[in-house]
């Protein structure tokens, strides 16, 4: 008897079926973690960020910054100062080994260590501003977006005020005016009081509209009439049901302000009535180098382009994380 031509084993033996087959899991994905990645394919945002996170860490380590690459931000350096034009000796601006960014004019100052210093001002001002906007504008925003009627009315005409309100002239009358010692602070720090509270005051306008308008598509979603037939409180539903779904315009809006903050700090500081001399300030630096510009350009460019960068940095990582955090995104 002949052996079969082929193996039938494989046609005797049970099929396989499709149920018998492991299934491969299907992992879910938060909405964060969507937009972390969406964000790290973003490069130009994700660099944007790096830069803002460097200036953090530059702002809150500038004694020990400044201890071990410059020197101290008010000790003054006549030596290195031409006595004949009072500019620096050296080409720009004096910058070597010692002071990496030049010196100032007259003075001798290092241009590095009150850069650095300079910092300081700029983001404790912004973010505190920032900060004082967001709480004010998001509560506000959302009351008159929830609740609509009479309160929406008086709500919203407040905002169109203090967005027709001279903010720049209101803020250098009220500097002049300000003690030099209140509540327990002096010079320097009251002005950055000053400061925080009115920038904060009249930026909250800006997001309180961006808040109350996305309150508005928002109050009438299936899950807020779910939560109203349940019989659910305008406060319940305010807060566990509207305010976190907010969070991202609210997110989004606070790192776009930041750098409008620091322009707006600058521009103060600028005109007279940011911090006061001799506390470092980016914008007082450019003040100071106007008359002598032609003499000792570099002491314009370096603050300049400081306001540059980190201004350009906010925005960059501001628009990023918007473009994450649109849910009809690709």
């Amino acid at each position: 008897m002949t052996a079969p031509l082929h193996d039938t084993s494989a046609e005797t033996a049970a099929p396989v079926s499709v149920a018998d087959v492991p299934a491969k899991a299907i992992e879910g994905r938060s909405p964060g973690r969507i937009a972390w990645m969406r964000l790290k394919r973003d490069k130009v945002a994700l660099t944007g960020g790096v830069v803002v996170i460097l200036l953090i860490l530059v702002a809150v380590f500038a004694p020990q910054i400044v201890s071990l690459l410059g020197h101290p931000p008010n000790e003054f350096h006549e030596d290195l100062i031409d006595p004949d034009l009072g500019t620096p000796i050296g080409s720009f601006g004096g910058m070597s080994s010692d002071f990496l960014l030049g010196v100032e004019p007259t003075n001798g100052r290092d241009v590095f260590s009150r850069i650095v210093y300079g910092a300081r001002i700029s983001l404790i001002v912004a973010f505190l501003a920032a900060f004082v906007s967001v709480v004010i504008g998001s509560l506000l925003g959302a009351l008159a977006g929830f609740l609509g009627g009479w309160v929406d009315g008086l709500i919203s005409r407040t905002m169109d005020l203090l967005l027709a309100f001279p903010q720049l002239l209101f803020t250098i009358a009220l500097v002049s005016v300000v003690p030099n010692s209140l509540w327990g602070f002096e010079g320097s720090g009251v002005r950055m009081g000053v400061l925080v509270i009115v920038i904060g005051f009249f930026g909250w306008p800006y997001i309180g509209r961006i808040v109350r308008g996305q309150t508005i598509s928002l109050r009438e979603r299936e899950y807020v009439e779910a939560a109203r037939s349940l019989g659910a409180g305008r406060g319940y539903i305010l807060i566990k049901e509207l305010l976190p779904n907010l969070v991202a315009p609210i997110l989004v809006y606070s790192t776009l302000i930041i750098p409008t903050n620091i322009l707006t700090e600058a521009a103060l500081s600028f005109l007279g009535a940011g911090v006061k001399p001799p506390t470092a300030s980016w914008g007082k630096m450019l003040s100071d180098a106007i008359p002598i510009y032609q003499d000792d350009p570099m002491y314009m460019v370096v603050p300049g382009i400081t306001i540059f960068i980190t201004v350009l940095a906010f925005n960059l990582f501001g628009d990023g994380l918007r473009d994450a955090l649109d849910p009809k995104g690709s």
